[in-house]
């Protein structure tokens, strides 16, 4: 059997010919806005008879596979019977840097498309031409070769013979994870009361190639409903790969147990989870580059024994296992799971990898994404998290501190013109626009160039966290639409400029489009239009609800309708705590209780332990470690001499994904309907969902706060045996607006006035 392999040019070049190190990889282009136009700057010098960005293809036979390859060369310039092949580079170095043979991987790319050309062209030989320009002064350089057919082909055969050790690795696995997946059963004796629908749903998603939005309780066993039937997809050839996507480590930790289990199953498989680099890093300080960090220098020559080595032997690549073969092979632990990322078959990250534009995993090419499943457990927390995602900020303080300290050079000069940008803004006075600040991209365009050049030879803390800054603001400002705004703020002589995303909907939407298949699921999906909406829903998605498999008496549900708006807060603290009291002697076991900020959740705190001393309780500081988490979430023993309460903040560390089965949990009190503080963002974010025919309120504030609620509820029925108490203090509980959001497992509540 033939096995067909597909890849760009590009990434099967850059697989071979990799060198330096991490933090000299040649840069094709400062940015986006500025690489595009070094290219067609090149290209309106062309004369009439070349071409311009010429797509290529061929299929090129190896032992037993074909390796498909495809690429778009910049220009194709004819001379009679002469052809060259202009491969164009634009580059913030010095062109004196650059010699022949600097970069041996832009050979590779060029000579890649010049025997495709010369194959399907019949011609003897062609010219091969590096173009590098400099993106400030626009100087070029060239270097040209050429090359028989014969000595393109033995150049294609030798990088493909290279690129086999790694195919081998690939292709074997793949025979028996096909396998495996096809004969893998489900991992229990039977599917729990909606697991199955759940199960069903999804497969028929891939095999439909659709986007499902699944409502699914607490306690259902979503991860397994969810992973189990992409599995099984992939064992029939519906799916090559699939990324189960989070916002938290503790959910993270689930999936990775579902998968060890299917593992322990029979299940040949290999995941991959992400760590964040600043977690995994090895050094004290983040510095990725070859004179602080051993394991950046050289990179590149050890990276590709290290992925075929650890492809061979794991089937679990969690953090542990990751920093093993790191050490192993002295490969930087962060680069080397990202590499990882695009050879297994399942991996566990964070949204941000598929979803931010400027961390994701921009090598998944069109023709892999196709084949590939996302799955976003607890998608409701994408919302915010997409708008954090695509939106961007600059001070002007930053460029102020750069013009003094970089006077008389480049930065400096490009650095006071935005400075100066700046406070034109501020003294206009405009402080809320629609449209975007075209003149202070382009000059954040230059400074970047000229930043670029300066961090080539000089580390520059604020520099480069200035740079980073402005490299944000200028990609996000390539998504802008009228689902953004800009906004600044003024306190004193700073100003901050945002871009901020109010509707994140239409940038998720096309993120996933490429994907085969999307399935956005979570336990709090409520109110469903609302999430669709903001998720990139369109009409013909599939939408599930699969209601909790538990009996509703399993939890009781009481509402005590005290105030705890802000203004009230202080007048009804006092009985708020005496209720906590009276809770806690009328219910036996482990409680936690949740409020809307940190500082009602200490004010609360304090008075409860100075007039209820005995009781063991438990607060969250802010910045917990996992460490501290950890060790929080232990104190909830089943078998506690005495009962612990616990005091945490809706919608944080341990209000979602958070598993106190059986007696560690026997009560949960919410504080509160979970509103966002009122405050400048969420007011434009009201404003603006009232001008596109939505309740602007509701959007802002009702359904982000009661999401809070659902989930802080959800920490208590997390098994058929588990039973308890829910309370719910606010009289707005009892509002019909509140009432339509409560659950179906909640709605045989009970309001009491202790």
């Amino acid at each position: 059997m033939t096995n067909v392999v597909k890849i760009s040019v590009r990434n099967l070049v850059e697989y071979v010919y990799r060198s330096g190190s991490i933090e000299s990889g040649f840069r094709t282009s400062s940015t986006m806005t500025e690489g595009t136009r070094i290219h067609q700057l090149i290209q309106k010098s062309y004369r009439e008879q070349d071409e311009k960005e010429v797509f290529v293809e061929a299929e090129i036979s190896y032992e037993d596979f074909i390796v498909r390859v495809d690429g778009r060369c910049d220009g194709l310039l004819k001379d009679g019977d002469t052809i060259t092949i202009d491969e164009i580079k634009s580059t913030v170095h010095s062109l004196d840097d650059i010699q022949e043979n600097t970069h041996p991987v832009h050979w590779a790319q060029a000579i890649f498309y010049g025997y495709i050309y010369a194959g399907d062209h019949d011609l003897s030989e062609v010219t091969i031409q590096l173009t590098y320009v400099q993106v400030k002064t626009q100087e070029q350089k060239q270097f040209q070769r050429v090359m028989t057919y014969e000595e393109l082909e033995s150049f294609v055969y030798d990088v493909i013979s290279k690129y086999a050790s790694f195919l081998k690795v690939k292709l074997k696995h793949k025979i028996k994870r096909n396998e495996t997946s096809k004969a893998l059963e489900f991992p229990f004796d039977t599917y729990r009361e909606g697991q199955r629908k759940l199960a069903g749903a999804v497969y028929k998603t891939i095999a439909d190639k659709k986007t499902l939005f699944a409502s699914a309780s607490t306690g259902i066993g979503k991860t397994i409903s969810t992973i189990f039937p992409t599995i099984k997809a992939i064992g029939e050839g519906k799916l090559e790969k699939m990324f189960y996507l989070t916002a938290k480590t503790i959910t993270r930790t689930a999936a990775e147990e579902a998968f060890r289990l299917l593992i322990e199953n029979g299940l040949d498989i290999q995941v991959l989870t992400i760590t964040a680099k600043d977690k995994i890093c090895f050094q004290a300080e983040t510095i990725c580059t070859s004179v602080d960090c051993p394991f950046a220098d050289g990179f590149y020559d050890r990276i590709n024994d290290a992925v075929i080595d650890i492809l061979k032997h794991e089937k679990m690549m969690n953090r542990s296992v990751i920093e093993l073969y790191a050490r192993k092979h002295r490969v930087c632990p962060f680069e080397f799971s990202i590499e990882l990322a695009y050879a297994v078959d399942a991996v566990i990250c964070d949204y941000n990898y598929i979803f931010d534009p400027r961390v994701s995993l921009k090598r998944l090419m069109e023709d892999q994404r196709k084949k590939t499943a996302i799955l976003v457990d607890e998608a409701h927390n994408l919302v915010d998290r997409a708008r954090e995602m695509y939106s961007a900020e600059i001070n002007k303080s930053n460029f102020l501190q750069l013009k003094r300290e970089f006077k008389n050079s480049p930065i400096g000069t490009s650095a006071k013109a935005i400075n100066d940008h700046l406070l034109s803004v501020k003294k206009s006075e405009e402080y809320v626009q629609k449209e975007l600040d075209q003149e202070l991209v382009e000059l954040l365009e230059t400074f970047i160039i000229d930043s670029e050049a300066e961090l080539v030879r000089h580390d520059h803390e604020l520099l480069l966290d200035t740079y980073f800054a402005a490299q944000a603001f200028v990609k996000i400002a390539t998504l802008y639409n009228d689902q953004f705004v800009t906004y600044v703020e003024v306190h004193k002589s700073e100003v901050k400029m945002k871009l901020f995303c109010l509707d994140p909907s239409e940038q998720i939407l096309k993120t996933g489009k490429g994907f085969k298949a999307r399935v956005f699921f979570s336990a709090t999906l409520t109110p469903a239009d609302y999430y669709k909406n903001l998720l990139g829903g369109q009409p013909d998605d599939y939408v599930i609800s699969v209601p909790s498999p538990f009996p509703r008496e399993n939890a009781e549900v009481i509402i005590q309708p005290l105030s705890t708006r802000y203004r009230d807060r202080e007048n009804t603290l006092e009985p708020m705590v005496r209720f906590f009291k009276d809770v806690l002697d009328k219910k036996d076991g482990n409680f936690l209780i949740f409020f809307p900020s940190y500082q009602y959740m200490r004010d609360a705190y304090e008075q409860f332990i100075a007039q209820y001393p005995d009781v063991s309780t438990i607060i969250q500081d802010v910045g917990m470690s996992e460490v501290e988490r950890e060790n929080f979430l232990a104190e909830f023993e089943s078998e506690r001499a005495n009962r612990l309460v616990g005091f945490a903040v809706l919608g944080g560390i341990f209000s979602e994904g958070v598993d106190l089965k059986g007696e560690r949990l026997q009560g949960v009190i919410v504080v509160g309907v979970g509103m966002p503080q009122i405050g400048f963002e969420r007011n434009i974010m009201k404003d603006y969902f009232q001008s596109v025919g939505r309740n602007g309120f509701d959007y802002a504030y009702v359904y982000p706060g009661m999401n809070k609620v659902l989930q802080a509820g959800g920490r208590l029925i997390r098994s058929d045996s588990d039973t308890g108490l829910i309370a719910l203090i606010d009289d707005r509980f009892l509002q019909r607006k509140y009432q339509a959001l409560l659950p179906y497992e909640w709605q045989h509540y009970r309001v009491v006035d202790y």
